[in-house]
């Protein structure tokens, strides 16, 4: 297994700069045809829908079918996928960060009732306690 930075990831996915995101292609496709797998971890996942949204202008709707079919990839190991996947559904009905109902999900696998924030946006989602 090989993990991939979110560099790699967003040059893969957005193509905006022909070079990079030919071998960006080049690097997964000889990872998977060698049988192995691309890790991606939590802290790359939330990097880069952050980046998708804020340098790209990405929307919610188009961030979420790709993270959908990142999911669905065998050949996309994601980290705490069952979690990534819950988080995945929250933010496709939220008006929070991607980053913060992972979060929320994260610390609830790991027995937190709730989480305490301040951030309004998480007042419905079930897992926060916005503090007021």
């Amino acid at each position: 297994m090989t993990g991939l930075d979110t560099n790699v990831l967003v040059r893969y996915f957005v193509k905006d700069d022909q070079q990079q995101a030919e071998k960006a292609s080049a690097c997964i496709k000889k990872i998977v045809s060698g049988g192995g797998n691309c890790f991606i971890n939590l802290m790359v996942f939330c990097e880069l829908v952050w980046v998708l949204e804020s340098a790209y202008g990405y929307g919610r709707q188009d961030i979420t079918s790709l993270l959908e079919k990142m999911l669905a990839t065998r050949q996309f190991d994601i980290e705490s996928k069952d979690i990534v996947r819950q988080a995945v559904h929250d933010y496709s009905r939220g008006n929070a960060d991607m980053a913060d109902y992972l979060i929320g999900r994260v610390n609830n696998s790991h027995g937190c009732d709730r989480t305490v924030t301040f951030d309004k946006a998480l007042r419905n989602s079930g897992f926060f306690d916005v503090l007021s």
